[in-house]
């Protein structure tokens, strides 16, 4: 194996130019860059930014080295992989990492990526293309909230680098980079894609206990069998196990998809917001609803009254 193809020898990346985002590179259309070996810089009024992952994982994923969001469509991987059926491949453990990179770059020749978008489903690529973000977005480069602000003791005043601003402890306050990349609990993946699936019309239902999804014009030679392994497919994030059942009614061309969990279903509707594609067909998705409870009987009795 040549040595530069050897992680263990490289010890760190060599490179000419990074793989980043409209975003990151900034909003000043006059950049000049200089090659600097551990080095970072910065824009006026952003923060300092530097490469988190290497050329070879960013290429593997499609991603911007800095933000870790999809080159393509300007979205979490989360909400790609989904969309598009794509099963994560990379390993986690430290040398499975290192040996899968190294697999992974001598097939990943120039700017070559990683994904294969060709045998993706159109009801997938017509999600992305209207959850696509086609202008940069460069809020997202503004300076970190200062410290000492918030602890009331920054002295530096108007000269401070940093925001004086109250930090939001909410949901998206808490990300981190290993699940951004791998496309798993990412709150940004969920707020989005639960927007687009309620823009679809599939809010989820107030009664928590409903976990099942209805599909509607279903091919003439679909099966139970050929529903459940689309609907497994088109969900690589969910196990075999969690899907309760699957109930198709072949007389009406539909079928009731039933989950164990209230989470499962829930990512299986912001999957299917444009419809699922099953035998050539696209069918349609709704909630299933709840089984109308009874109504009490009333009983009556009547009175006798004795004068």
């Amino acid at each position: 194996m040549p040595p530069k193809l050897d992680i263990n020898k490289a010890g760190w990346e060599q490179s000419e130019f990074p793989i980043l985002c409209e975003t990151c590179l900034g909003d000043n259309p006059f950049i000049r860059m200089s090659k600097q070996e551990f080095g970072r810089s910065c824009g006026s009024g952003m923060r300092f930014k530097t490469t988190v992952i290497c050329q070879t994982c960013a290429k593997i994923k499609n991603v911007c080295q800095t933000c870790l969001l999809d080159l393509e469509y300007g979205l979490p991987t989360q909400v790609r992989d989904t969309a598009l059926g794509f099963v994560n491949e990379a390993p986690t453990s430290d040398i499975n990492r290192e040996y899968y990179a190294q697999n992974m770059e001598g097939k990943l020749e120039g700017n070559k990526s990683g994904l294969d978008t060709g045998k993706a489903q159109s009801a997938g690529k017509e999600m992305l293309k209207q959850l696509a973000r086609t202008d940069p977005y460069y809020k997202r480069n503004r300076p970190k909230i200062c410290s000492f602000f918030v602890k009331g003791e920054c002295a530096r005043g108007s000269e401070c680098p940093y925001r004086h601003e109250k930090p939001v402890d909410n949901e998206l306050s808490h990300q981190n980079i290993q699940d951004r990349y791998h496309g798993r609990n990412d709150p940004v993946a969920r707020k989005i894609m639960g927007a687009h699936a309620e823009s679809q019309g599939l809010k989820p239902p107030e009664d928590p206990s409903i976990t099942s999804l209805f599909l509607t014009s279903l091919s003439p030679d679909s099966t139970e069998l050929s529903i459940r392994t689309q609907v497994l497919k088109s969900l690589p994030t969910v196990q075999p196990a969690e899907l309760k059942s699957v109930v198709h009614v072949a007389k009406s061309r539909c079928a009731f998809i039933n989950f164990k969990e209230r989470n499962t279903c829930e990512c299986a509707a912001g999957a299917w917001a444009n419809g699922l594609e099953i035998d050539g067909e696209r069918v349609a998705v709704k909630w299933g609803r709840s089984k109308a409870s009874k109504p009490p009987a009333v009983v009556t009795s009547s009175l006798a009254v004795v004068s």
